[in-house]
């Protein structure tokens, strides 16, 4: 039966504008079980004519039967196919996988043979293989541990995995001596009596006489065909089935492990260079890390200093007096009342807490030690609430202080320190514009605000007292902001008969019937406070507490519409904006800049990649040549180029956060680790792997197998 038929087969070369023909006109065919010789002389056109039956080459014309098929057809994904399972190479300079042991080695066809063999299958089935040609003993030495004979068996077992209906055999003997020559010579003869087709290529006599059929070449013609030998044809054989491309999954565990155990194998015989083309993604994430989490830190230290100062809080404060056309400054006017703030705590539903505040500015005095504190504020006990500041001894002055204007008042930390130098401030006296105070608490410690103010440099004290009894008690010397411009301005005259929060009821006069109040009616003190602190249920409704505080106090003033509010409502939300803005914009750039490593990184990759391609060109044909196709070689340098920036990624990590952490010990910068920075920076790193390396994998997958084999 015909296995093989060639009818008018011509090759032609193009070197330029020069034909150079190798092939005219061979034609002859090849039955099941044959031993055949192809022999001629070097540039007889041998070689070419053994590419082509092996399907590693095209014939400019001519036409090609393998098993009844015509093959000359064949796309390259189908001839790819037809050489894995029916046709099988043994190289003349044995083209085995360098650092790559013997069994490794055998089994490589297997993973392009579609059949998905486990790990163990496939192994028992070269261990098979090796046993048969006498090398059970060498299973994982490389070849450079095995001589000349010992490598072209290996190549010998390899063609023989896929149990092909045809063995190719080019100069096989060419790199031997003469015993060796002999063993493999034997070995063939061996193989073609067990029924398998050998097409043999030789330019020697006595290997051509070992074969049963000799297919004499000269100068790109057939010239001869000998039978020193009569046939005999195999105990057994079969039709051939017909070759149709079986796609292969593009996914799945099997298909993963061959891809990784084929990309560490690569990667693994230049370890150094692999280490060092890493380093720049290594570098790049490492950045990425680092930034990200000094970015993040910086972020939190600012937000956690706007929470300080109060993030949800609203500061309503009066509206500006002005004499003469002189403009006072807002806060003079005295428009704000605590009614006000009572109001704006029942009705607004947005609105948590309130707090009503005079403000002061005047000496602390302990003992021979005197200070003055950047805070001097009468509120509340609400006001700790409002700025979420709480204490770190003692105990808060109550709403009952409040009323009977008790001597008491807390401390921040910052005035304990300057007055009290160590002692305990518990229990102790203050004076304050001459009044003594009980110090009964101390806040916890708050830091600096926004604008650098020290903010535990506070006295705070119930508001009663701060008005009445050190802001009110000498209108000639008290420094307090809500002085008015106007000596003759009974406002800020204090008037203990219009006290409204009086700690005992004293009748000095008979109490005044109704004709004789309506006729000698007595001047009532209005109450006004500097300004009234309230906090927001939530940041996402500071914008609705504003505009109901802003209609709430324009009905109470009687602002008609049209006319200017007399408060100023102010909110921590622009500030927040703007240094998280800031904040933001910094991070981003640093990760910009730190991308810009991964992308260099990338370049590395590709270039490096670029380079591997060129260098294992060679082994790119003898794959192709056993059976890969285009996408397989893709897949597999691709999975290389993503496994260098998968392990770049995670030593990266592990530096980042070594950075960061170390960034953190040493120059006590804030940090905070970003589980989405990792995230991204690996997710980034294999991506760049796969851009950066595909055109590398896309270029050796277009290598044209039988050039790539002759690649020097």
């Amino acid at each position: 039966m015909k296995l093989i038929e060639l009818q008018d087969i011509n090759k032609t070369y193009h070197l330029g504008e020069i034909e150079v023909p190798v092939l005219e006109g061979v034609s002859f065919t090849v039955s099941r079980g044959e031993f055949v010789a192809l022999m001629g002389t070097s540039g007889s056109g041998k070689t070419t004519l053994m590419n082509i039956l092996g399907c590693l080459d095209r014939p400019t014309s001519g036409r090609y039967w393998l098993e009844g098929q015509d093959v000359t057809e064949f796309s390259s994904d189908e001839r790819a196919k037809l050489r894995n399972q029916k046709l099988g190479f043994v190289f003349q300079t044995f083209n085995l996988l360098a650092r790559t042991s013997a069994l490794e080695n055998v089994i490589m066809p297997l993973s392009y043979n579609g059949i998905n063999l486990s790990d163990q299958e496939a192994r028992h089935q070269g261990e098979e293989l090796l046993a048969r040609v006498g090398l059970s003993q060498r299973l994982d030495h490389e070849p450079s541990q095995l001589s000349g004979g010992q490598q072209q068996r290996v190549a010998i077992a390899r063609a023989l995995v896929n149990h092909p209906s045809v063995l190719f055999a080019d100069e096989p003997t060419g790199n031997l001596d003469s015993k060796t020559s002999k063993e493999m010579l034997d070995l063939f003869k061996k193989l073609n009596e067990e029924g398998v087709t050998i097409i043999l290529v030789t330019h020697d006599e006595q290997v051509a006489r070992a074969a049963k059929r000799i297919v004499r070449i000269h100068d790109g013609m057939v010239t001869g065909d000998e039978t020193p030998q009569a046939v005999s044809p195999p105990a057994t054989s079969s039709a051939g089935e017909e070759v149709k491309p079986v796609r292969r999954p593009f996914w799945g565990l099997p298909r993963m492990r061959w891809m990784l155990r084929t990309s560490l194998q690569g990667l693994r015989r230049n370890i150094m260079r692999a280490a060092l083309t890493t380093l720049g993604i290594i570098i790049g994430v490492a950045a990425v890390i680092a930034m990200m989490e000094i970015g993040r830190g910086s972020s939190s230290a600012i937000q956690k200093t706007i929470a300080s100062m109060g993030a949800n809080v609203l500061m309503i404060r009066a509206g500006t007096a002005s004499s003469g056309g002189v403009s006072f400054g807002a806060g003079s006017a005295k428009t704000l009342t605590p009614q006000d703030g009572e109001a704006i705590l029942k009705e607004i539903t947005a609105v948590r807490a309130m707090a009503p505040l005079v403000r002061a500015r005047t000496q602390i005095i302990y003992g021979n030690r005197n200070w003055v504190p950047v805070f001097l504020y009468g509120s509340t006990p609400a006001y700790l609430d409002v700025r979420e500041w709480p204490l770190a001894e003692g105990e808060m002055f109550t709403a009952q202080d409040v009323r009977n204007a008790s001597k008491v008042c807390v401390l921040g930390k910052t005035l304990v320190k300057e007055l009290f130098q160590g002692e305990s401030p518990l229990g102790k006296e203050v004076r304050v514009n001459n009044v003594a105070f009980k110090v009964i608490g101390i806040l916890s410690s708050k830091g600096a605000n926004m604008v650098g103010m020290d903010q535990d440099d506070i006295l705070l004290a119930p508001w009663t007292t701060i008005k009445y009894r050190v802001t009110g008690s000498s209108l000639t010397d008290a420094n307090q902001s809500e002085r008015t411009t106007s000596s003759s301005d009974t406002s800020q005259k204090v008037n203990t008969l219009s006290d409204i929060y009086p700690s005992t009821k004293v009748n000095l006069y008979p109490e005044q019937s109704a004709s004789q109040l309506a006729n000698t009616p007595q001047p009532i003190r209005f109450t006004n406070v500097d300004s009234i602190f309230t906090a927001a249920r939530s940041t996402r409704e500071i914008p609705a507490a504003v505009s109901q505080i802003t209609q709430l106090l324009r009905e109470r003033h009687r602002i008609k519409p049209g006319e200017p509010e007399d408060f100023h409502i102010r909110d921590m939300t622009e500030m927040t904006k703007v240094m998280s803005s800031t904040a933001t914009m910094m991070t981003k750039l640093l990760l910009v800049v730190a991308l810009i490593s991964l992308v260099v990184g990338g370049v590395g990759i590709m270039n490096i990649m670029l380079v591997s391609v060129t260098e294992r060109t060679r082994e790119i044909g003898l794959r192709m040549a056993v059976g890969a196709w285009s996408r397989d070689i893709l897949q597999q340098f691709l999975t290389e180029s993503v496994l260098l920036c998968f392990c770049g990624g995670i030593v990266g990590i592990l530096v980042g956060r070594g950075i960061s952490l170390l960034i953190s010990a040493l120059l006590r910068w804030p940090t905070e680790m970003s589980l989405d920075a990792i995230l991204a920076a690996f997710a980034v790193s294999v991506t760049v792997g796969v851009i950066f390396g595909y055109y590398p994998a896309w270029k050796a997958s277009r290598l044209d197998p039988i050039n790539a084999l002759r690649y020097e």
